[in-house]
């Protein structure tokens, strides 16, 4: 992979940060009173958590580098924290842990965007 490694790190370290953010959030939300209310919100937070976890352990390995994959992963992740962001922003006003959420999200969006227009 032809990327500098300090920018690679830190992509890899805020797709961790919402993989985390969307876990911690969907635990919350099966903690809610309102828990049936929330079933999509909880089922977009645990795959964009899994696909965000997915992504970072691909763009952490070096050897037998495919830039195919690559873009791949990173569309699928910035696909899923744009669903993930979109659903979290609407109860946002409700819930602390959605508003975070929805900030990772957005934030790994950009970041698997930005990523992929410097290897595209």
């Amino acid at each position: 992979m032809n990327l500098d490694r300090t920018t690679l790190a830190a992509v890899i370290d805020t797709i961790n940060a919402c993989s985390q953010a969307c876990t911690a959030c969907a635990d919350a939300c099966l903690s809610d009173n309102m828990v049936a209310e929330l079933a999509k919100c909880i089922r977009s937070n645990l795959d964009c958590a899994d696909i965000c976890a997915t992504t970072a352990r691909v763009l952490s390995r070096h050897t037998g580098y495919d830039a195919n994959i690559t873009r791949s992963m990173l569309e699928a992740c910035a696909t899923a924290c744009k669903a993930c962001g979109d659903e979290c922003a609407a109860h946002a006003d409700m819930h602390e842990h959605c508003r975070v959420c929805a900030e990772a999200c957005r934030a790994c969006e950009q970041a698997c965007r930005d990523l992929l227009a410097t290897i595209s």
